[in-house]
């Protein structure tokens, strides 16, 4: 018989509400530099490197957010052992496209670099309307 033992995996999460302006996409990497950069001893270590593709990631899907939503949106982050998730609510129900890139395309590429930077990308439908649109980036072990 094995005996089972309980994995503990250490975890912190943040989330903040951001208003629906241009100006929200820029504070959101802001804050998002800052917890990841203060919750390096409570959790894993995130490089500098991987700090800045999930600054990245949040700006792309806050700017998203606020462009195409009908108000602000909530950003949630979250930091386990092996990876940094990041979800972003708004109140559009509508699931955002990857668009091909173009050279003469002056928008349309975020969802695009989000999709090379995380693990992991996936939009849901949220009760009450609107979505959530998630990305997992794995952390170097």
């Amino acid at each position: 018989m094995r005996a089972q033992g309980r994995t503990h995996r250490r975890s912190v999460r943040v989330e903040y509400l951001l208003p629906d302006e241009a100006a929200s996409a820029g504070r959101a990497r802001g804050l998002t530099s800052r917890f990841l950069t203060h919750s390096r001893h409570r959790a894993t270590r995130v490089t500098a490197e991987r700090i800045d593709d999930v600054k990245l990631v949040v700006s792309e899907l806050v700017a998203n957010a606020t462009e195409h939503g009908k108000s602000g949106c909530r950003l949630r982050l979250q930091v386990t052992d092996g990876q940094v998730t990041v979800e972003v609510y708004d109140d559009n129900p509508v699931a955002p496209r990857v668009r091909a890139f173009t050279a003469e395309g002056e928008s349309g590429r975020g969802l695009a670099i989000v999709r090379c930077l995380a693990q992991h990308l996936d939009v849901r439908s949220v009760t009450g309307g609107g979505k959530r649109v998630r990305a997992v980036l794995a952390l170097p072990a």
